[in-house]
């Protein structure tokens, strides 16, 4: 059984419901768990909240935390997956804020840096990773791989 047929799996067996908001990835992680059948049981939501905009309008990071540390920080992505966890109602959700490149990265914000927000209940995790710069796509996958590895140990 691969790894996200395993997540919906868990997640129907505890009934609990999924809910993620991405940035980088663009949806990528909504589509693989999506794409498993029987993920309507368990997934409420994905949000692509690529621009700053998004994030304030749909995910109500305030302002002044884009403004103050930018949207690839810690502190973003802990009001990502903290607002979705409030919209979306679902006891299980994921945050995705990087820079996936090819440009965009600064030398404190390199390309691949990427952070992964994941809220259980009450309990919150945030992941800082650093990819390694093989082209946007791989920083990508390697994002989604990231997340549902550490889903599926939240879930163990």
């Amino acid at each position: 059984m691969n790894l996200n047929k395993k997540i919906v799996s868990i997640l129907k067996r505890k009934n609990l419901k999924l809910a993620i908001a991405e940035s980088c990835t663009g949806g990528m992680l909504s589509s693989t768990i999506s794409s498993v059948s029987g993920a309507s049981k368990i997934f409420t939501m994905g949000l692509v909240t690529y621009s700053n905009q998004s994030k304030i309008n749909i995910l109500k990071v305030p302002k002044k935390i884009i403004q103050k540390y930018g949207a690839v920080s810690i502190q973003c992505c802990l009001s990502m997956v903290n607002n979705l966890s409030k919209i979306s109602k679902s006891k299980i959700c994921v945050s995705i804020t990087g820079v996936a490149g090819p440009h965009g990265g600064t030398k404190q914000k390199p390309v691949g840096l990427v952070y992964i927000g994941i809220k259980s209940g009450k309990k919150v995790i945030v992941s800082k990773n650093q990819f390694r710069n093989k082209g946007r796509s791989s920083i990508q996958r390697a994002s989604v791989k990231k997340s549902i590895s550490l889903l599926l140990k939240l879930l163990k």
